[in-house]
């Protein structure tokens, strides 16, 4: 017998949040937490991106964010050197940098560009070259793919609030007053 998933069916994040490996901003104490899976090449991500800036802003240490790394490269062919090369500027302690960079600069993905988001940012770029042609992160990059697929993402932007996926509407108002019901103990 088949299992069939149904819209009403709460699809749950299956891989907690890693102190050790997962981007985060904010304190991991705080009563609210989003995951985004996203691809730096992707439209969608990109215009989600100011709204969880927004988001982040105005729960402040109500809140911490977590970003992993969901290229799709099917259709997005820089996507997958994108987060490698956030992953490069993360093993340098410039993670958020370099996220930030990328999504602002969003169509202009090729590996030239790359290399002078690295610079901008101050990482060290012959480290970073080296990195980034070897695929050193590639792996991680895959694992975080494999999270996501086992927590139900199909595409991206896909957000988990506290464990559970978020389905509604990412935009500022609709995504904020979720989260305010969270803080009020109403869901």
């Amino acid at each position: 017998m088949s299992k069939h998933t149904t819209n009403k069916e709460i699809k749950k994040l299956t891989v907690p949040v890693n102190l050790g490996s997962d981007h985060i901003q904010g304190s991991v104490n705080a009563p609210l937490n989003i995951v985004e899976y996203g691809d730096y090449e992707c439209p969608y991500t990109g215009m989600a991106y100011p709204v969880v800036r927004q988001i982040v802003r105005q729960f402040g240490d109500k809140l911490y964010f977590v970003f992993r790394n969901f290229p799709l490269n099917e259709i997005h062919p820089h996507a997958q050197n994108a987060a490698e090369a956030a992953e490069a500027a993360a093993a340098q302690g410039e993670f958020w940098e370099m996220h930030d960079y990328l999504f602002e600069h969003q169509k202009a993905l090729g590996n030239n560009h790359l290399l002078e988001y690295a610079q901008k940012v101050g990482l060290d770029i012959e480290r970073f070259k080296n990195e980034t042609s070897r695929h050193v992160y590639a792996s991680s990059i895959n694992e975080s793919l494999k999270t996501g697929i086992n927590s139900g993402v199909e595409g991206t932007p896909t957000f988990f609030v506290n464990g559970v996926r978020y389905e509604e509407s990412w935009d500022l108002e609709t995504f904020s007053g979720l989260l305010k019901k969270h803080l009020r103990g109403q869901i």
